[in-house]
């Protein structure tokens, strides 16, 4: 599968969005809760590579300085193709460098990086439907709306496994 860097949510942040979760379930949406392994977290990904050697990008994504925890402010929703609906996260300069930095990183152990994550192509997200269909993203839209607008806070980052959901935390958030 993939290998993500993930940053992760205060205790108010994950719960809420596995409140969305738990709703868009109970409405018959597919979401992260019950997809592959069923051990997602509510995450913001940085980078995700799609070939890596894992202690190469433990080692480079490591080093990197510790930048810190901040907000993460929701207001809207995405849709993307074969169904995928999120979390519309707004994001500032800042964080954005910060990506490409740890996108940088990911690519400089040699790692593939997909090409979402590419400098200039990231589009930052929370997922929740995985396999919507077109006449469940009004559900979508309502569980969404009905919890914005959302503010989180990033206050910790870690390696994701995401064909297995295992995870190696960092020590510092990049």
């Amino acid at each position: 599968m993939s290998l993500a860097v993930c940053l992760l949510f205060d205790r108010e942040g994950d719960r809420v969005i596995r409140e969305i979760w738990t709703r868009l379930e109970g409405e018959g949406v597919s979401t992260l809760l019950t997809h592959t392994h069923g051990h997602h977290l509510p995450h913001l990904s940085y980078a995700v590579a799609v070939r890596w050697e894992l202690a190469r990008v433990r080692g480079w994504i490591g080093a990197l300085p510790d930048a810190g925890g901040f907000p993460v402010e929701f207001h809207g929703m995405l849709a993307f193709s074969r169904g995928r609906a999120a979390l519309a996260a707004s994001v500032t300069a800042d964080v954005a460098r910060r990506q490409e930095t740890v996108a940088a990183a990911v690519t400089g152990t040699g790692a593939d990086l997909h090409r979402h994550y590419a400098r200039g192509a990231w589009v930052p997200h929370v997922s929740l439907a995985t396999r919507a269909k077109e006449a469940q993203l009004p559900l979508v839209a309502r569980a969404v709306s009905d919890a914005l607008p959302l503010t989180v806070r990033v206050v910790g980052a870690a390696l994701i496994d995401s064909g297995t959901g295992e995870r190696w935390p960092l020590d510092t958030i990049p």
